[in-house]
């Protein structure tokens, strides 16, 4: 019996729907490496012949990540980008079945460096572009602090506006919990009939 809550926060469902969709080979994107704990999780979904590509802007983040994942043995399947998501483009060719984003501030970095609504939009235009059919595209918001705010608003007009022949979106949101819970946005590709 599974006695493990399913909605406990965002990133918890996030991390169910990762299991859900990847599989062993795999090509994915952490757009937000941060401290490495999603980068991590993605690399133990995709395998040892899987790729995962991590995105961050902070020399910080590239340093506590490559460490994680050296301790995991999880380097060889993992592309380490010191630059903003917003470029994705020039790193990836192909197509990729997952990227996760997990929006906001470096845990125990300056919280005045965060992500902002213009390089996230830019960033899952882009994403979207290279997402196979079934592929998502997972976005972990955080409305607790002003440009957190901002970028919810922003992703939220954009989303809603994109093709439902092309992508199913969803919003979840933990409605009975106090102090900004993070949301949670899933973009998912149709898959052609």
């Amino acid at each position: 019996m599974n006695t493990k809550n399913t909605f406990n926060n965002a990133i918890e469902i996030s991390k169910t729907i990762c299991k859900l969709k990847l599989s062993k080979g795999d090509t994915v994107v952490d757009c937000t490496m941060g401290n490495g704990n999603d980068t991590a999780f993605l690399c133990s979904l995709v395998g040892d012949k899987g790729k995962v590509y991590a995105f961050d802007i902070q020399e910080a983040a590239i340093i506590n990540t490559r460490k994680k994942l050296q301790e995991l043995n999880f380097l060889e399947r993992t592309e380490i980008i010191l630059d903003d998501h917003q470029f994705v483009d020039k790193y990836i060719q192909g197509y990729v079945k997952l990227v996760i984003f997990n929006l906001g501030y470096l845990p125990r970095g300056d919280h005045g460096i965060t992500t902002t609504k213009e390089t996230t939009i830019v960033a899952v235009q882009k994403c979207l572009e290279i997402l196979e059919p079934n592929g998502i595209i997972l976005l972990v918001t955080y409305t607790g602090h002003e440009n957190g705010k901002l970028e919810k608003e922003a992703l939220d007009r954009y989303t809603s506006k994109l093709s439902q022949k092309d992508y199913n979106v969803v919003n979840i949101c933990l409605t009975n919990q106090i102090n900004n819970p993070a949301e949670l946005i899933c973009v998912e590709r149709v898959c052609p009939k």
